[in-house]
């Protein structure tokens, strides 16, 4: 009887120790390394939305803080443009270092009229892209974005990943951010890059 008690005892102390230290989903506020030989990021060349033709190149210098998604989005593209103008705010000064973009993958209705509506809501630096379909597709090609309708309702959702980059001056991927990191933490994260 103290025998099983004993290994009863002991098999609770594993499941608890097990339970306690098993993560299998990595935290928002956690940064992913990224590995010296992925390619992310490279040549787009895209409209903004003052109508004026953007290529990556005009990047160049100045680290960028990337985020795709639409503005028929219900929910995650507005929150995370919304952390994106939060960490630029607590980024102060050092924030002139980094030029926040948001790239449409609905080019269909995000016209550079309605992206420029849309970012008045955020950061005045913002700034919003759009382009052709093959356009838009190019560019999230390069950055490895994944999206598609999710229907072909007059009134669609557009499935995409929601993904913060951030690219150094000379373009290339420094690490990334996943969506429901805090405006605190991204901020802390883009600051030790700059």
């Amino acid at each position: 009887m103290q025998r099983l008690f004993t290994i009863l005892c002991l098999g609770i102390v594993l499941i608890v120790v097990g339970a306690w230290t098993w993560n299998p989903v990595q935290s928002a506020e956690e940064t992913p390394g990224v590995s010296s030989h992925i390619s992310i990021g490279g040549a787009f060349t895209l409209i903004d939305h003052n109508g004026k033709t953007v290529t990556d190149a005009n990047f160049r210098g100045r680290y960028m803080l990337v985020f795709f998604g639409y503005t028929f989005c219900p929910d995650v593209c507005p929150t995370a443009l919304q952390t994106i103008t939060d960490a630029m705010d607590l980024l102060g000064a050092k924030a002139d270092k980094v030029q926040p973009v948001f790239i449409s993958v609905d080019p269909e209705r995000d016209t550079p009229k309605v992206l420029k509506s849309f970012m008045e809501n955020f950061h005045p630096r913002m700034i919003g892209l759009t382009g052709s379909p093959e356009q838009v597709a190019a560019a999230a090609k390069v950055y490895r974005l994944y999206f598609a309708k999710a229907n072909d309702d007059d009134d669609y959702l557009i499935d995409h990943q929601a993904i913060f980059y951030l690219m150094g001056p000379d373009g290339k991927i420094v690490t990334y951010f996943p969506h429901g990191i805090t405006p605190n933490t991204l901020a802390t994260k883009v600051r030790e890059h700059l």
